[in-house]
């Protein structure tokens, strides 16, 4: 139902899932895994898998906490797409990448909650996209002693308002990783 004629298929978004962006995350495993399976559903699915990776001052690229975690690995041809703001459409070519393959439908995946994937799932409704989080495959550290809630309630309110976000001739929702089918 997303604003982008002609443009058929769904993608699978992997956002930020990186060693210093995930290395203090809750529930990081059972999210990482979450994240896999996502991963291996798409692939099954021959559907687009795209992979964003933050770079910034406290991030450097090429550093160890750059790359993306050890239990995710991107396959050629998945394409890759480097950001340095928190929504991964800012400055980069991921419209690009998803006008040539024909995508108006995203499965939102990653990290951080709070900060690049609420960005990413704005940006991408307000540029005509259907945008479904998995609501058991993101997540976020915990910055309570900041002033903000507790990761748990971060999730939870995200998920929650995501599903039943809504903008004109456009889709939002919430799906569990076992919700989650992927077809051309």
């Amino acid at each position: 139902m997303s604003t982008l004629p002609d443009r058929p298929n769904t993608a699978l978004l992997v956002v930020d899932v990186q060693n210093g962006v995930v290395a203090g995350a809750h529930e990081r495993d059972r999210v990482v895994a979450n994240i896999a399976t996502l991963v291996g559903k798409a692939r099954a699915g021959n559907v687009p898998v795209v992979w964003v990776q933050h770079s910034s001052e406290n991030l450097p690229m090429n550093s160890d906490e750059w790359q993306f975690v050890p239990e995710l690995t991107r396959e050629e041809p998945e394409r890759l797409v480097h950001k340095t703001y928190p929504d991964s459409f800012e400055a980069t070519d991921l419209e690009e990448v998803l006008s040539l393959a024909g995508v108006s439908h995203l499965i939102v995946s990653g990290a951080q909650t709070d900060e690049c994937i609420r960005s990413t799932l704005h940006g991408a409704i307000a540029r005509g996209y259907d945008v479904t989080l998995v609501g058991d495959a993101h997540t976020t550290e915990d910055l309570s002693e900041y002033g903000a809630p507790t990761p748990d309630k971060v999730i939870a309110h995200t998920n929650l308002y995501w599903q039943y976000h809504r903008a004109p001739d456009r889709k939002a929702g919430v799906q569990t990783t076992d919700e989650v089918t992927f077809s051309r």
